[in-house]
């Protein structure tokens, strides 16, 4: 794994040990994601959940974010995070907190008292024993509970094509990406009279396609 763009344009990311259930993003999939969120990236605050390597959270930073917070339950990829940052030069841009995202998450409001500009979540698709999970939904509902998106901001979910989840009402997906068995939405805060949580699936905007030999 390697920056794509920015001040550590290049420069070697360390990845966690293979037992562990955390799958990097992929270039394709981060380079796309990246092109479309580029304009918001400087001076954002950007919230990554289940982060991993810190791979997108150190992405951000090397493209201008102002601060970023990454939160992951696993210590090895707390400690693995930690030495990334330190290698790229970002720690004092930075806060790494050991933590489970299905839980309080209120304490995560002191880091950006006015929300978070950009917040990425890449659940994993499977536990240890290769069992598929269903965390998009849950992890919504938490960012949603403790109003963590700042009032311009937007979510940015990566996860597998045959999960499913609940949208809070508080929050509307407005764009969708398909990578092979990877989707990405792309939600917003719902300005609806009288905004209703809705489902995944019934997402009716623009989908971008990708051709079986497009290349990026």
């Amino acid at each position: 794994m390697r920056i794509i763009a920015g001040t550590a344009k290049g420069r070697k990311i360390f990845s966690v040990s293979k037992n562990l259930p955390v799958v990097p993003i992929s270039d394709r999939i981060k380079q796309s994601v990246f092109d479309i969120i580029r304009p918001k990236i400087p001076a954002a605050y950007f919230l990554d959940l289940f982060a991993g390597t810190g791979n997108v959270s150190l992405e951000a930073l090397s493209r201008g974010a102002l601060k970023a917070v990454m939160v992951d339950k696993e210590v090895a990829c707390v400690k693995n995070i930690k030495r990334n940052l330190e290698h790229l030069g970002f720690t004092d841009r930075a806060q790494v907190i050991r933590g489970d995202v299905l839980k309080d998450l209120d304490f995560l409001n002191a880091y950006a008292p006015e929300g978070y500009d950009i917040i990425f979540m890449g659940p994993p698709y499977r536990d240890i024993k290769e069992r598929p999970l269903s965390l998009s939904g849950p992890a919504l509902a938490q960012v949603a509970k403790y109003n963590l998106l700042a009032p311009a901001g937007f979510i940015v979910l990566q996860h597998h094509r045959n999960e499913t989840f609940e949208v809070p009402a508080m929050f509307k997906i407005y764009r969708e990406e398909k990578y092979g068995d990877t989707l990405v939405h792309l939600l917003h805060h719902n300005k609806a009279k009288d905004p209703k949580p809705s489902r995944s699936e019934d997402f009716e905007g623009t989908v971008a396609l990708k051709k079986p030999n497009e290349k990026k």
